[in-house]
């Protein structure tokens, strides 16, 4: 009896190891406020990326990726809970996850793994419940602590770490760990003022995003030392575009595309990926590749079948929302094709984002806005009213200046994208609430609003917190 409970017990701890020997391990570089093309390896002739183009090269670039949202927190707590921000219970800036939601690394957490999350947080205080360990984060962009919280893992365990920078948000800091660009050095986007103050304001950002690049060099290194690398899953996303007029918030591909690179030697052929992908599908990849079962709240897709066939289609539709950040707004967005749509639901107020006026970068842009000097590209910035609806053909018109709703040429475009926001609106319990959260801040020339508060949640009217279906994902739905 003895004997055989002693077999019982070895097998067992055999198992254990096993078990925590194959599953991968899973790393999220999770940056703040960085666009899709500012890498080397998405084209930037001198953006210095070296170790994220190296794991690009070894591993999946993904051209097609797409936000749920172009604010922080939202967009964080989406890719947490693997559901869009409407159902989330935090659809707008500085809003937190109600307990109850869905995490992901909790998943993981119970299924064995040690999860940790380091650097910057904005989800509330129960999202911290996911996690063995909670770190502020150290250094400017609070990515110094990293290799050390990977050092001190228990190593009977798979790990998980999300590992979210502080880098490339405002305001610049300037250190040694990354290159410093001169105003030579940059790209000026043509919805910018080409000015010494513009491109010196990028300059900073570049470093920034190089920062970024730096520390998973680090990591990469920490990983191989450890042997673990080959079986470790990485992916590297940001949460919103560039901190920069008609970037974050704004659902063009400057504020809602974002990088996505994902390594994982063990268990992925290189490619670059052409095919639609969604931050939301995160979550469910994760845990594909974890074997865990998937939790039906999640209203992503896995991924994994593109690890090993770059030609996998998983999704063919992709929907991402603005919602208030500092100033009201309601607008959304299907991906789909060459296009790309935008319905504006407060079409008779201007369209502003916080980060057009702040900054040297905005407030060129501002200065000239009031001089009369803008080109017409610069100008949409300050539209004192938004079209309704606009569509864009994206091959043609990469930085979506061209607003081709009324054009007959693309009618049967303009149908199908009504008809799959109409779909997606209903299938998941989106809504336009009849009391909006108001402006916070003063618009350009205003006045500052008094006595602030919150109003009426996207959603809250159809309670779609409750919600779980995942709306169209390939067109034929």
């Amino acid at each position: 009896m003895r004997f055989a409970f002693l077999i019982f017990v070895v097998c067992c701890g055999v198992g254990t190891w096993t078990w925590a020997a194959e599953r991968p391990h899973i790393v999220l570089i999770l940056t703040d406020d960085v666009s899709w093309n500012d890498l080397g390896c998405y084209g930037h002739p001198t953006l210095k990326t070296l170790n994220l183009d190296a794991l690009a090269e070894q591993g999946l670039r993904f051209t097609q990726a797409y936000l749920t949202t172009s604010s922080c927190s939202p967009s964080r707590c989406s890719i947490i809970t693997g559901r869009y921000p409407h159902n989330t219970g935090a659809p707008e800036l500085h809003t937190e996850l109600p307990p109850g939601q869905v995490l992901f690394p909790k998943l993981l957490q119970q299924a064995g793994y040690y999860t940790v999350l380091s650097g910057k947080h904005h989800m509330g205080e129960y999202a911290s419940t996911a996690f063995d360990k909670v770190s502020r984060g150290k250094g400017p962009g609070l990515e110094e602590d990293w290799v050390e919280l990977l050092r001190d893992r228990p190593r009977d365990q798979p790990f998980f770490g999300w590992f979210a920078s502080s880098d490339a948000h405002r305001g610049w800091q300037m250190d040694d760990s990354a290159p410093r660009y001169e105003a030579e050095d940059v790209v000026v986007p043509p919805y910018l003022i080409d000015d010494v103050a513009t491109r010196e304001d990028l300059a900073s950002y570049y470093h920034e995003v190089s920062r970024t690049d730096t520390y998973m060099g680090q990591i990469v290194e920490e990983l191989k030392r450890q042997g673990i690398f080959e079986n470790t899953l990485i992916w590297y996303v940001s949460d919103n575009g560039r901190p920069f007029p008609r970037c974050k918030t704004r659902l063009y591909d400057s504020g809602i595309k974002t990088p996505l690179i994902v390594s994982w030697p063990r268990g992925i052929q290189p490619a670059v990926i052409d095919g639609l992908a969604s931050a939301i599908d995160i979550a469910a990849t994760c845990l594909d590749v974890a074997d865990i079962d998937q939790d039906p709240r999640l209203q992503g897709v896995s991924l994994r079948p593109m690890f090993t066939d770059a030609t996998a289609v998983l999704r063919e539709v992709a929907f991402a929302e603005h919602n208030w950040h500092v100033y009201q707004n309601h607008e959304r967005m299907v991906r789909f094709g060459d296009y790309l749509y935008i319905r504006n639901n407060f079409p008779d107020q201007a369209n502003l984002c916080k980060e057009a006026f702040i900054g040297d970068a905005g407030e060129s842009l501002l200065a000239a806005h009031r001089a009369g000097e803008l080109k017409p590209a610069q100008r949409m910035v300050f539209r004192e009213t938004c079209p309704p609806e606009e569509l864009f053909h994206v091959p043609s018109d990469p930085y979506q200046l061209h607003n081709v709703a009324s054009d007959s040429t693309h009618a049967s475009a303009l149908t199908a994208a009504r008809r799959l926001l109409e779909e997606w609106t209903e299938e998941t319990g989106d809504t336009v609430p009849a009391h909006p959260t108001p402006d916070r801040d003063a618009r350009p020339g205003g006045k500052s609003p008094q006595n602030f508060r919150r109003g009426e949640f996207p959603g809250a009217a159809r309670q779609a917190t409750r919600i779980n279906a995942p709306g169209p994902i390939r067109l034929q739905d």
